[in-house]
């Protein structure tokens, strides 16, 4: 009964910051530092915990039935928390279940190929989560922020047109929906923090010593884009929101809040899998039968 209960919980939390049409969708709708119903840290921590106890069961089921995949797509500006999310929210899943790739510039072997190909072959098997901390998405956000880059990808002039972000909305639309046709299930957030925020972070990390590794003065030059990178974020998410690769649109003011949110839109989606252990056959459990009995009658 706690289970269900439990379950239930997270589908209610999790479904108002949950957008799968995005024709009427405007990031100035989404407050950051939102925490719902659940008002303190305290109370966040006691529904996290039991949160990753779910986690961990519905994630024994996935990889034992070894049909379906979960891809997760984390997206955000500089000091949003993609890398706390990771580790609190994955934190009881067994790491043979559960891959994390984080893409960075890409080296020239991934500028040989089409922009999708190298997250194509990050794409988790069957039975596995797969986060990607930052993504293809990169390629309609920091390539649209800063144009130049499509030089580096050596395409043909004749395809840089003023036409290239839809169509790259449209080609993302396609590669997800194959990917879902083939078992992949796709959940995708944003972690929508606010300038004041990030500012305050940014401070912290340089105030203490043990997080100054964190910090670049790359991160300071892209803070001066700001509003070009929100214009490109709700933009994203207009066009490729959809219902079998929805957005979750995630307050990320307050890191708890967050890490709590995306815990239950993944139970959430798992849940809906109705994931179960794999029943074993009749010559199966003949042999477990005999190894048993083999066990009970061995002589120490």
């Amino acid at each position: 009964m706690k289970y269900r209960k439990q379950l239930k919980m997270a589908a209610r939390l999790a479904e108002p910051y949950c957008i799968s049409n995005g024709d009427k969708f405007r990031l100035k709708d989404y407050d950051t530092s939102d925490t719902g119903d659940v008002k303190k840290i305290e109370q966040s921590q006691k529904i996290m915990d039991d949160r990753v106890g779910l986690l961990s069961n519905l994630q024994e089921k996935l990889y034992a039935q070894d049909r379906w995949a979960l891809l997760l797509v984390i997206q955000a500006m500089d000091a949003a928390g993609k890398d706390g999310v990771i580790k609190h929210v994955m934190s009881g899943v067994n790491p043979q279940g559960c891959d994390v790739h984080s893409f960075k510039t890409p080296s020239t072997e991934e500028l040989n190929h089409d922009y999708l190909w190298r997250a194509h072959t990050q794409v988790p098997e069957r039975g596995m989560i797969g986060i990607f901390n930052r993504s293809y998405y990169e390629e309609v956000l920091v390539v649209r922020v800063h144009p130049t880059i499509l030089e580096a990808q050596k395409l043909p002039d004749p395809l840089i047109t003023k036409h290239i972000w839809d169509q790259r909305y449209e080609d993302i639309n396609a590669f997800e929906h194959y990917l879902t046709r083939n078992g992949v299930v796709i959940r995708k957030f944003f972690l929508h923090l606010s300038k004041k925020e990030q500012k305050k972070r940014f401070l912290e990390r340089l105030e203490d010593s043990k997080k100054n590794w964190k910090f670049s003065m790359a991160d300071v030059t892209e803070r001066g884009y700001w509003k070009d990178y929100q214009e490109a974020y709700e933009e994203m998410i207009q066009k490729t929101a959809t219902k079998h690769a929805p957005w979750y649109v995630v307050p990320a003011d307050n890191k708890w809040y967050t890490q709590l949110i995306v815990a239950s839109a993944i139970i959430s989606t798992l849940e809906e899998l109705d994931l179960s252990f794999p029943d074993v056959d009749k010559d199966k459990k003949k042999e477990l039968e005999s190894v048993r009995e083999s066990l009970l009658h061995e002589k120490d």
